[in-house]
Parts: C-alpha cells; sequence; structure tokens
C-alpha cells in the first residue's frame, strides 16, 4: 500500500498527467483548426475568384489567387441602378418583415404559453396543424392577389411570413420555462399583462427574440418564392429575383453572343454570392453571443 502511495505521489507520476492533457488539447485544437480552415476555404474561394478575370476563371478554373484580377462580374452586375434599387426593396422587406414578424410571433406566443388563457391548447393546435400539412399553392395565391388585393406591393413581401409556427414554439417552450408566480407577483401589483410582457418578460427573453430575429431576417433576405409569385412591378422586385434574371440573361448572352457582348457568368455568379451574404454575414458577428445561448435556453428547465 505504501509503495503505491509512492509512485502515485513520485514527479514523474505528477509531470505524466499534464503532459497528456497538453498533449490532448493540442489534437482537439488542430482537429478545430483543420475544421474551420475547412469551413472558411471555400468562402475565401468564392470571394477572391469574384474578383478574378472570366477568362482566367475559364483557364484555371477556381484558385485560391487568381492570376488575373477584374472586376468585369461586378460592372455586369451593377450595371444601371436596377440593383441598387432591389437592394433597397430587400433592406425594407427584411427590417420591416423582421420586426413586424418578431413582434407577432413573440406576442402570439406568449398567448399560447400562458396557462390562464382559455383557448390556448386550440390555438396550439391550430398553429400545430399548417406547420405539419401546408397550405395550397392555388389557395394561398387567391387568397393574396384576389381577396387581400396586395400583389406589385411591399406586404405581399412580408405577411406570409410574419407567423412561422416553429418558430413561435420555441417562444413558448422558453415562456413556460420561466415561473408563474412572476406575473402573480406582478398583478398583485396593479400590472396587466401588456406590461407584465413589455417591461419584465420581454427583457428576459432577449436571446430568444435575438435568435429567432435572425432567422426571420435570414428568410426575408433570401426569398425569392413570394417575388416570383406576386411582383410583376420591375421596381418592386427584391434582390434575389433580380439576380435571377441578371444570372439568366448572362447564360442567354454567352450562348447567343448578341451584341457583341460576353458576359462573365461565372465571374458573375460568384459575385452574386458575395453580394447576397455580405450583409449577413457582418451581422451575424453582432448577434453570435446570442444565438447560441437562444437555442439552447429554454430547452432544459432547471
Amino acid at each position: 500500500m505504501e509503495k503505491n502511495l509512492k509512485i502515485a505521489s513520485s514527479p514523474t507520476a505528477r509531470n505524466e498527467k499534464p503532459f497528456l492533457e497538453h498533449f490532448l488539447s493540442f489534437i482537439i485544437y488542430s482537429v478545430l483548426l483543420l475544421f474551420a480552415i475547412a469551413c472558411l476555404l471555400p468562402f475565401w474561394i468564392v470571394f477572391i475568384d469574384s474578383f478574378a478575370t472570366e477568362s482566367s476563371l475559364i483557364q484555371d478554373g477556381f484558385q485560391l489567387w487568381p492570376s488575373h484580377f477584374g472586376l468585369e462580374a461586378y460592372r455586369y452586375l451593377f450595371m444601371g441602378n436596377q440593383v441598387l434599387s432591389s437592394y433597397g426593396v430587400t433592406l425594407i422587406v427584411t427590417g420591416v418583415g423582421t420586426v413586424v414578424a418578431l413582434w407577432v410571433t413573440a406576442t402570439f406566443a406568449y398567448v399560447l404559453a400562458h396557462p390562464k388563457i382559455k383557448y390556448n391548447n386550440l390555438l396550439s393546435m391550430m398553429t400545430y396543424i399548417p406547420m405539419v400539412f401546408g397550405t395550397g399553392l392555388v389557395g394561398f395565391y387567391l387568397l393574396i392577389v384576389n381577396w387581400l388585393h396586395l400583389k406589385d406591393t411591399f406586404w405581399a413581401l412580408i405577411l406570409p411570413y410574419l407567423v412561422n409556427p416553429f418558430l413561435a414554439f420555441i417562444f413558448v417552450s422558453f415562456y413556460r420555462s420561466l415561473p408563474y408566480e412572476i406575473n402573480e407577483s406582478a398583478t398583485v401589483d396593479g400590472a396587466n399583462e401588456w406590461r407584465i410582457f413589455f417591461q419584465i418578460v420581454r427583457p428576459i427573453v432577449t436571446p430568444v427574440m435575438v435568435t429567432v430575429g435572425l432567422f426571420y431576417a435570414l428568410q426575408y433576405w433570401n426569398d425569392w418564392w413570394l417575388g416570383l409569385l406576386f411582383i410583376d412591378n420591375s421596381d418592386l422586385y427584391p434582390l434575389q429575383i433580380l439576380l435571377r434574371q441578371l444570372l439568366g440573361s448572362a447564360d442567354a448572352l454567352r450562348l447567343t453572343a448578341s451584341y457583341g457582348i460576353s458576359p462573365p457568368s461565372t465571374g458573375l455568379k460568384l459575385a452574386m454570392v458575395i453580394v447576397t451574404i455580405g450583409p449577413i454575414i457582418f451581422a451575424y458577428p453582432f448577434i453570435q453571443k446570442y444565438f447560441v445561448k437562444g437555442l439552447t435556453i429554454g430547452a432544459v428547465k432547471g
């Protein structure tokens, strides 16, 4: 027994444990570094090759550092003012849609999670069924165009996405993890439900709101389906629809060689990716600290 204690307390045994810990840490960080490089490498290739000349892309393919640089793709992309106009449309739709959808979803989910609401189970079922089965395209089109008369308006791009059932249930899960004694104490002090929600509950759910807001912003920013269905006025084209048309016209001109123009179709695709994902990439670092917390908070009740 004494011999084993001496071996365990010897300097060699004490030095082996830190060495193993440092070695395992080195392996783990090396794997994570390689994984991060593997994730960043495609973004770098898309970014740097968007500034390559079309001839360089055709001859050498995608490279980590192109042999010849040029701005032909961006010149073709921003030819005229239509891209800037569509950028403004998408920014307005994303900003207004995210704020309104977040407010509607948060308040609606608060009703679903409230234990004193009489018909909250019925409302939950009515929210859950469309999430599973969806709706028909014909009825959806008739609702927006013939009944609500929203064709060629901003609201045709905003209203259909106001309440996402999945995101609403994320709110519900978190609301139900809060102790109801908070509401009872505020009610005793004379606060109504609006004051309880905006002054007590809303500050607590900030991480969830930021996370859900990011999902809504991505949905509005990347959407092209609603623009394709309901927008015929070119002044109201969202960015995704315009880029889709530009890419189609570039491919057509490349095949026919019309008007003596040879558009940079390969570089144009890369430039489109940079233009469309740029604002989201710049916004994500500012809300990343809320993102992970918002996804996990309320998932485990403590």
